[in-house]
């Protein structure tokens, strides 16, 4: 998880709880990636880490065993995870709030034939989930 997104959830812990019934609603170990240094929210399994993504990513891997490892929050975590060829897959929730304004969803030049949509899925009205395989062999600094 990116700082911002975990700095958001300190900001909006009373949502979190009356949402989750917990501040911190994840039981699986967390990374949080940030050069500064954050508060702790009391219960959570949380490991501050920052740097280069592949000794976290090991490390996580371990964590996962044959489980997925999620990168949430910003683009630019996630760009860092592709850059490094850890990326598998993409997932993308869009809806009319996230369009127009705002930060670079992934701010990465990635296009087919790198990027493969594999599945949408229309979430109520107003949201649509989008899955894309990543090809590594095209994935430029893979191994």
């Amino acid at each position: 998880m990116g700082s911002a997104t975990y700095e958001w959830m300190i900001r909006n812990t009373r949502k979190v709880v009356t949402e989750t019934g917990f501040a911190w609603p994840y039981t699986q170990p967390a990374w949080i990636f940030s050069s500064r240094k954050l508060i702790i929210i009391e219960g959570a399994n949380i490991r501050f880490v920052n740097g280069d993504v592949h000794h976290a990513h090991t490390e996580m891997r371990a964590a996962a065993g044959t489980k997925n490892i999620w990168i949430v929050g910003g683009g630019d975590l996630a760009g860092q995870f592709y850059d490094a060829g850890l990326l598998d897959e993409l997932i993308v929730q869009v809806g009319s709030a996230t369009l127009g304004k705002g930060k670079p969803l992934f701010p990465r030049r990635v296009l087919s034939p790198v990027l493969r949509l594999v599945s949408v899925h229309q979430m109520g009205a107003g949201m649509a989930k989008l899955r894309y395989e990543v090809h590594k062999g095209s994935v430029s600094g893979a191994a």
